[in-house]
């Protein structure tokens, strides 16, 4: 998806619940990556926080605005910085300006929380920091990953699988070891600096996952001369970026997943403890 629309007026509100000062607002950043939005917006509907939309590249003005500062916590279900429109043969990467970048991260020094939702972990691929925010990255192309060249990650749709408590966690509190069917990833996952919460029951090898790189050049569901490391079977965790705490869910690749009450009240639980833990 091409990020070349929208305006930092064009923000879209909860109008059922968004009271302009209320202490919990909570700001919801799309686009890059396409998704049915009625289905979408429903679930961040149940979690009962009062919730502003908008998308890119307008969020990136709105980050560099004062107006952040009325939002308690950001769940990112974006994916910026690629241009997809230009694959095949290859998508087009792109860094976010300096001014984003300082904005973004003194937002951080002083403390918001962040919430990740699946694709979210492939956004601004040209900013390694970014990742270092997130916990791990997804790549659409062979890259170097902290010091070290990595290959393109994969990618497996409508994968039945068990989600796995790890440990005792607020974010987790209440739900059960539970099934779900949706995407997983097989991406660079910075297991020394995150606090992992869900596992799942998946075998994370490339045999069992398709090429981001092939699929980008118009072949999909292709692994054709792909290999992959093994990767790490965490599809959930937390972390702390400066002042800022952070949750990431792989879970949230479209309507069948939204309406799984298990990631729903994880969405729930995320949000309330990054601005419990932030605060």
């Amino acid at each position: 998806m091409n990020d070349n629309s929208s305006d930092i007026s064009e923000i879209e509100m909860s109008n059922r619940t968004f009271l302009e000062n209320e202490i919990d607002n909570i700001l919801v950043l799309t686009r890059g990556h396409p998704f049915e939005r009625d289905p979408f917006f429903e679930m961040i509907d149940s979690t009962g926080y009062a919730w502003s939309h908008i998308e890119h590249p307008a969020a990136q003005k709105f980050i560099t605005s004062d107006s952040l500062q009325n939002y308690k916590a950001i769940v990112f279900y974006d994916m910026p910085g690629i241009n997809l429109d230009t694959a095949p043969p290859k998508a087009t990467f792109f860094e976010p300006n300096d001014e984003f970048k300082m904005s973004f991260i003194n937002h951080l020094k002083k403390g918001i929380g962040c919430v990740f939702i699946h694709h979210a972990i492939a956004g601004w691929p040209a900013w390694e920091e970014y990742g270092n925010i997130i916990g791990g990255r997804f790549l659409y192309q062979e890259e170097m990953v902290r010091g070290v060249k990595k290959p393109d990650s994969g990618y497996r749709h409508d994968v039945k699988y068990k989600v796995m408590k790890d440990g005792i966690h607020p974010i987790t509190n209440g739900v059960e070891d539970f099934q779900i069917t949706d995407e997983l990833y097989l991406a660079e996952i910075f297991e020394d600096d995150i606090n992992p919460i869900l596992r799942s029951n998946y075998e994370f090898t490339d045999k069992n996952f398709y090429s981001a790189a092939r699929a980008l050049e118009g072949e999909m569901f292709s692994n054709r001369d792909w290999s992959h490391e093994k990767g790490s079977n965490i599809v959930g965790w937390t972390k702390k970026y400066e002042n800022s705490s952070i949750a990431y869910l792989q879970f949230g690749d479209g309507p069948s997943s939204y309406k799984n009450e298990n990631f729903r009240k994880l969405i729930k639980q995320s949000i309330s403890w990054v601005i419990k833990e932030t605060g």
